[in-house]
């Protein structure tokens, strides 16, 4: 009895559902549109796992808003993570695949979710074994705070205010069969 009552009851609350998703990545576009307004030579990589289709959906709202034709790569960062005791013992490998030369241009590195700051800096480390960009930027879908490293969003869908214990899950249709903004509390 006094086991169960130790044990914390778990909410999850939907924070966004599918339109305001497709919302949030359609300011989140266009923030990006305005910011790279006249420039010629950016590209957007996406992290696997849902960073990708992210990446993949704001360079098609950029093609339906502006006619603009934005390459898009894919970036497994599970080889430069620093907490693989934590994680597990083998990475599951998802694949790196970047279609072009990521010299001189600016990239858009892009996320589901900024927390602790640790996968995007594996994700640097990552993109510099590529190449050299001229500049990387960094685009998450939601902003949760509480960095345990100097990193700080250049594009942000949405900020949201956590205790550190609080999980936070974007679910998208391709990476898990429906879009939804999850917050799960009191673990």
């Amino acid at each position: 009895m006094e086991e169960r009552m130790k044990q914390k009851e778990i909410k999850r609350k939907e924070i966004l559902d599918a339109g305001g998703i497709a919302r949030s990545l359609s300011r989140l576009a266009l923030e990006i549109f305005e910011r790279q307004q006249g420039q010629k030579d950016f590209a957007f990589i996406g992290i696997q796992r849902r960073g990708f289709p992210l990446a993949k959906r704001i360079a098609q709202k950029l093609k339906e808003m502006e006619k603009l034709n934005i390459e898009v790569g894919a970036l497994d960062i599970n080889l430069y993570r620093d907490d693989f005791s934590t994680v597990g013992t083998a990475p599951v490998l998802r694949g790196t695949n970047v279609p072009f030369t990521v010299e001189e241009k600016t990239i858009i590195l892009v996320d589901d979710v900024l927390f602790t700051g640790r996968t995007i800096r594996a994700a640097l480390e990552a993109i510099v074994d590529i190449g050299r960009p001229k500049k990387v930027e960094l685009a998450v879908f939601v902003d949760r705070g509480h960095r345990e490293l100097p990193i700080q969003a250049d594009y942000v869908g949405l900020s949201l205010n956590t205790r550190r214990e609080d999980h936070v899950e974007l679910y998208l249709t391709e990476t898990d069969g429906k879009d939804s903004l999850i917050l799960e509390s009191g673990k």
